[in-house]
């Protein structure tokens, strides 16, 4: 898909489609009005006769309308006037794409940036907002995932044969932010894509040393640092729990470490580190067999850094950002790690292993120890950790712990700015008994009540030295059923929040 900004009247326009707005009260968009005016009233008439609702998302196509340069013109439901929202303007955006993809509708102007759009606190979206994620929503609506698959399905031909120019249009005002903005949907839909590619790819391709050789390829296509340590460097550095984990795999572990230093020489970075479970049977605490599949999701984490990276390194964004991705298969053989075993950290805190099958903690907590190098000025990790965090917020929302709740409050309004969205949950001294051991200093596991939080207090107990906060993306990351698939999250939240840091400093 290729994107660019106009500026320039509807009904003047010569595209195969010309895509605007109408309301539930038969109000017309400014550009929709322009078109319903050279049409002689074609539009009104249209809605007087019940053809189209107005409502959020609903779509019809009209074909050779009269004083038209355009060849179809597509009216698209935007339901109560001054009532669209932030999630309704992405449904609108995507209704559209969709109800073309099967024409030979080609070439596309879309006038849906100049409609208002208010938030959660009824305050109307910018221009740029707008753009920005008009863009993602389309390349998210666009995105298909085929490379597996020796022959195309026809159907997704077909879906696919539709649009392959999309033009903005803005009034010229608002030409130079919406170029900026352009920029920046692009780029975090580039990032989207690439940490859903990762996450989709089956576990036999995407294995530890994939996700290093995909880290050290954005070296030269994206400027960035990449260093990926092996087996025998995390043994010299003590990270007894991760490699613990890795132990019952022929793949090696892999701890790959990226810098984006776009920042000043003395600005402390963010840190972000991803959670990089290229499998997950879950050891000796072996998983059921159901939907086991889909724990070729559980590098998801990774993938979400990837990606972020990949976001900012297109922005240019111009802060000091490292990421630490511990990467690893979680399998049962002879050489696993069993319940009962003790494990030595990096930090020199002992951990009894009392389910295997929590084991994104035990390569977590060492590459929490290991981020401390780098002097953080925050330190996020990003992980598919518990199914409790599924039970607690379904699909929706992430789960957000912190050790400060500064550094919450800012990942809470990325994820409303971004459209993913992050829940806080409590992070309190109270829990953190649940996970005292008979054997060693901690256990990896605090029982049935409060998994989610139990498993975030875990990891709490590595990050003594810096701000931290904790995503638990186990119910966002992917999809399930007909929809199954990576969701590319929380690339978007993550660029917001670095985007706004820059912005800061």
């Amino acid at each position: 898909m290729e994107f660019s900004i106009k500026s320039g009247k509807s009904e003047k326009q010569r595209n195969d489609c010309v895509i605007v707005g109408v309301y539930e009260s038969g109000k017309l968009s400014h550009s929709a009005q322009s078109i319903d005016e050279a049409s002689d009233g074609f539009v009104t008439k249209i809605l007087k006769h019940g053809d189209m609702d107005g409502k959020v998302a609903s779509t019809l196509l009209l074909h050779n309308v009269k004083g038209i340069n355009g060849d179809r013109v597509l009216l698209v439901g935007l339901g109560k006037n001054g009532e669209l929202t932030d999630k309704d303007y992405r449904k609108a955006v995507i209704s559209s794409v969709k109800a073309l993809a099967k024409t030979g509708a080609n070439d596309v102007a879309i006038f849906l940036a100049e409609v208002d759009v208010v938030n959660a606190e009824n305050k109307k979206r910018d221009i740029r907002w707008k753009i920005a994620q008009m863009v993602e929503a389309v390349n998210d609506a666009l995105y298909r995932f085929d490379v597996m698959k020796s022959k195309k399905h026809k159907a997704e031909k077909e879906v696919t044969k539709g649009i392959n120019s999309l033009e903005v249009h803005v009034s010229e005002q608002d030409d130079n932010q919406a170029k900026v903005a352009l920029k920046q949907g692009l780029a975090v839909s580039s990032g989207v894509s690439l940490a859903k590619d990762l996450g989709n790819l089956p576990p036999n391709i995407c294995t530890p040393t994939y996700l290093a050789e995909q880290a050290l390829l954005m070296v030269k296509s994206h400027g960035l640092e990449v260093q990926v340590l092996e087996r025998e460097e995390l043994k010299k550095l003590g990270m007894g729990s991760f490699l613990g984990v890795a132990q019952g795999s022929v793949q090696p572990p892999k701890l790959i470490v990226l810098q984006h230093l776009k920042g000043k020489k003395d600005q402390k970075p963010v840190v972000l580190v991803g959670k990089g479970i290229t499998f997950d049977t879950g050891g000796i605490s072996l998983k059921p067999g159901a939907e086991m599949d889909e724990m070729k999701y559980d590098m998801c984490g990774a993938a979400s850094v990837l990606g972020t990276f990949k976001t900012i390194a297109e922005m240019d964004l111009p802060l000091n950002v490292i990421g630490i991705i511990p990467t690893c298969e979680n399998m049962p053989d002879a050489d696993a790690i069993r319940p009962g075993d003790v494990l030595t950290s990096m930090s020199g805190q002992t951990i009894e292993v009392l389910n295997t099958d929590a084991e994104g903690r035990l390569i977590l907590c060492d590459a929490l120890t290991y981020a401390e190098r780098f002097e953080p000025s925050a330190v996020v990790d990003i992980a598919t950790l518990t199914g409790a965090c599924v039970i607690a917020l379904g699909h929706h929302a992430s789960g957000l712990f912190s050790n400060q709740d500064h550094l919450a409050k800012e990942l809470l309004y990325a994820g409303e700015g971004s459209l993913d969205r992050a829940w806080h949950m409590p992070l309190w001294e109270e829990y953190q008994p649940q996970l005292d051991s008979n054997f060693a200093d901690i256990a990896n596991i605090g029982g049935r009540a409060g998994g989610s939080i139990t498993a975030a207090c875990f990891l709490s107990r590595f990050t003594k030295k810096y701000d931290w906060a904790h995503l638990d993306i186990a119910g966002t990351a992917w999809k399930s059923g007909k929809e199954k698939g990576s969701t590319g999250r929380p690339v978007p939240l993550l660029t917001e929040f670095l985007k706004n840091r820059a912005a800061k400093i």
